[in-house]
């Protein structure tokens, strides 16, 4: 490849054409890319553009952190939280990672919110609530199954007759029903199903 201009600050790839190191821009790769005004902006408080390059700075009170942010100089160490912390108003505040969580009296743990108790959970027809620490699931109710039909997941009715996990006695009938089963003594018998003479 020959780029007859040539690649200042780059390489040639192509006829004429350059590919830029980190830094630069321009046909000829000549120019200086100004990192300072890219969105999003690559430092959180202050940005000094450099040849092929940049630097962050913070504001007094504040430290560099590797991503370009900064953190205030009283370290979320000293202030102990449990799953880190963010500046609020001048204020060091614990965080808490879901939003099924929240902090605790001490300000400093993450307690678990019952979505299940509180009401915030959305279950799907026959499903059931099951707390989690900091979240939820749906879980099949009882005598249902979770099955893959149609293409999707669903909760299907368990036919305890079929797979034998009725209680029904050795005298008597098992029958389905939506999420159960009855039992029904046989001719010649007479009980609850589940008792028969």
């Amino acid at each position: 490849a020959i780029c007859g201009h040539g690649c200042k600050y780059g390489e040639c790839m192509g006829p004429n054409k350059c590919k830029c190191f980190p830094g630069f821009i321009g046909k000829t790769c000549n120019q200086d890319l100004n990192e300072c005004g890219l969105k999003p902006r690559p430092c959180e408080h202050r940005c000094m553009n450099t040849h092929g390059s940049y630097k962050c700075y913070c504001r007094s009170g504040y430290m560099l952190m590797p991503d370009g942010m900064c953190a205030s100089s009283r370290t979320c160490a000293m202030v102990n939280c449990q799953y880190g912390c963010e500046e609020v108003k001048g204020e060091l505040q614990c965080l808490c990672p879901s939003g099924g969580l929240q902090l605790g009296p001490n300000g400093k743990t993450c307690i678990d919110i019952d979505e299940c108790s509180s009401g915030k959970a959305v279950c799907p027809y026959n499903r059931r609530c099951v707390n989690t620490f900091g979240s939820y699931y749906c879980k099949c109710q009882l005598g249902y199954e979770l099955k893959y039909v149609n293409g999707h997941y669903d909760c299907v009715d368990i036919n305890e007759c079929v797979t034998n996990t009725h209680r029904c006695n050795q005298h008597a009938e098992c029958l389905n029903t939506q999420g159960s089963f009855k039992c029904k003594c046989k001719q010649g018998y007479r009980g609850s199903g589940f008792d028969c003479a």
